[in-house]
């Protein structure tokens, strides 16, 4: 019976696998980023300047998936077109995402400088870690713009099914995010010690190489001819603007609201001490590892899927989203045990502080918990967005996060004086019932597409 049901599904992961695991290393490229900063300046710079990183990737992760999630809108879109063999109308998409991309990058930057910056000294949080953050935080902030034209055309290539440009862009990103990261923090070649403010700089230009690199491919390179021979930086089409924003302002309110969850719980720790801050810091950059590779799993289950219903092929989209299923428990449940039983050593990727390491190290044990759930949540959202399903997905992570996750790690961590473990199993909770929620979605709404045609 069991060899009757992997046979079942079989191809599925196959096909799902090739296409998501260079998606994998693409989006593991900006966790990865973040992860960097963390250990460079945990090791070079100290734990003050640590929860200073911690304190910024808090405030900035908001703005950063507010972006990701408006460029994703696209990714759906022309893997049906695609599907439909209409090459012409996928340039065109990327005409109108470009556009809408770019001015969404210019706002958010104008967010951080105008925003971000002052809301920081307002939060309750140790002036010393205010005064490292703020110039990590002005270079984050600049480094969006080039981040969101190298989203754009990746997201367009991927929905396309080419995945592996984006995947080898990513990777020699992050080596020069490295690079350039250890010479400015350290102070080396003659250049002065920066501290914290070195690792920002260093994100700005990976992105802007990386930005560079990938308009260069696409446009150039002769897989993608037939698509944008009618490209234009300056078509914009209402229309087809509407369609973007239609799937992407949803997905970037679907992250936004996890996103500021786990933020708004940074700052509760951070007004907990900054010992704590930096543990969560390590803890959540682990967990952010593994988040951002399930969603490369949730990016090819969106690509999949849309280009499924692109073909009308109901009964291979309703596998394959099934398939995906399949993967990232699979997948969650290694890194979970991964987390409980290295849960000891993995902290001194980032620092030797004993404190730091011994609390850290308990989240990690809840952290191997919520695994499960942070990774069906997000398969399920990328399965609803390849059928466009985007509103009522919107609603349940708000729920799960801002009703009942955040409220609950309240209560335990503050009120019931739980500490950082309780924090933590408020966000738990909250992510169990965004994975079940939106699994009863996906039944719902890939059963109903196969009655319905």
């Amino acid at each position: 019976m069991l060899t009757a049901f992997l046979n079942k599904y079989k191809p599925y992961y196959k096909d799902n696998l090739h296409l998501a695991l260079p998606i994998v290393v693409s989006q593991l490229g900006h966790t990865l980023v973040h992860l960097a900063d963390s250990v460079i300046v945990g090791h070079f710079a100290g734990t003050i300047q640590l929860a200073a990183v911690s304190l910024v990737n808090s405030v900035f992760m908001l703005i950063l998936v507010l972006g990701m999630g408006l460029s994703y809108g696209l990714t759906p879109l022309v893997a049906r077109e695609n599907g439909r063999q209409n090459f012409d109308e996928c340039g065109k998409l990327l005409s109108n995402s470009l556009i809408i991309n770019f001015i969404t990058s210019i706002i958010l930057y104008t967010l951080v400088h105008f925003g971000s910056l002052l809301v920081i000294d307002h939060i309750g949080q140790s002036q010393e870690v205010v005064a490292y953050a703020k110039p990590y935080l002005a270079y984050l902030g600049l480094s969006i713009i080039p981040l969101m034209i190298f989203q754009t055309f990746k997201q367009f290539t991927e929905g396309l099914g080419f995945t592996k440009q984006a995947m080898y862009i990513s990777v020699w990103g992050n080596v020069i995010n490295v690079i350039f990261g250890v010479i400015f923090v350290k102070g080396m070649f003659g250049i002065a010690p920066m501290g914290v403010k070195g690792v920002g700089l260093s994100t700005l230009i990976d992105r802007t190489l990386m930005a560079i690199v990938m308009v260069t491919y696409v446009m150039r390179s002769v897989h993608f001819k037939r698509y944008i021979q009618n490209f234009k930086f300056t078509f914009i089409d209402k229309i087809r603007s509407n369609r973007i924003l239609q799937i992407g302002a949803p997905v970037a309110l679907q992250y936004a609201f996890e996103i500021s969850a786990f933020s708004g719980a940074a700052i509760l720790i951070g007004t907990i001490g900054a010992v704590e801050q930096a543990a969560h810091q390590v803890a959540i950059n682990l967990a952010a590892v593994t988040y951002m590779m399930a969603s490369g799993i949730a990016s090819a289950a969106t690509i999949k899927t849309g280009n499924n219903l692109g073909k009308a092929n109901f009964l291979d989209l309703r596998r394959s989203a099934i398939a995906s299923y399949h993967v990232i428990i699979v997948f969650m449940s290694v890194t979970a045990i991964f987390f409980i039983f290295a849960n000891n050593l993995l902290p001194y990727i980032y620092t030797e502080d004993q404190a730091v390491i011994s609390i850290a190290a308990q989240l990690l044990i809840i952290a191997g918990f919520f695994q499960l759930f942070d990774g069906t949540q997000v398969v399920g959202l990328g399965i609803l967005r390849g059928v466009g399903d985007v509103n009522v997905p919107t609603i349940i992570t708000f729920i799960a996060y801002w009703i009942i996750g955040i409220p609950l790690a309240y209560v335990l961590g503050i009120v019931l004086k739980m500490g950082v473990n309780g924090i933590w199993y408020g966000l738990t909770f909250g992510l169990l019932t965004a994975s079940i929620l939106l699994f009863f979605r996906f039944q719902q709404k890939t059963k109903l597409l196969e009655e319905v045609y």
